[in-house]
């Protein structure tokens, strides 16, 4: 079976949106500043692959405060697991086709 790079989603292409994925799909939702810790990511890096994940709808935003700071979280869509698992489904097919 050939795997074609349509199978790819685009949205997945850069590390830190596969890194945000990998968490959000593994965690029912993570916060800003934890995954910032975690990828060790600026706040301006985090914050333009999180909205590049929101525009597709990949990803939820709930932003409220805990006491008087704001905190927003994310969680995973349904949108962004199923185009998740493709995405991890086209990776597995690619490397299967290598085998010999």
């Amino acid at each position: 079976m050939k795997v074609s790079l349509e199978q790819f989603d685009k949205a997945f292409e850069n590390r830190i949106r596969l890194q945000i994925m990998s968490v959000l799909v593994a965690n029912e939702s993570y916060d800003f500043n934890s995954l910032k810790e975690l990828l060790n990511v600026t706040d301006g890096n985090l914050a333009s692959h999180l909205k590049a994940l929101e525009k597709e709808e990949y990803i939820t935003v709930n932003k409220s405060f805990v006491g008087r700071k704001p905190n927003t979280q994310y969680a995973a869509s349904k949108n962004g697991r199923e185009a998740f698992k493709k995405h991890l489904e086209a990776l597995e097919n690619l490397i299967k086709q290598q085998k010999h």
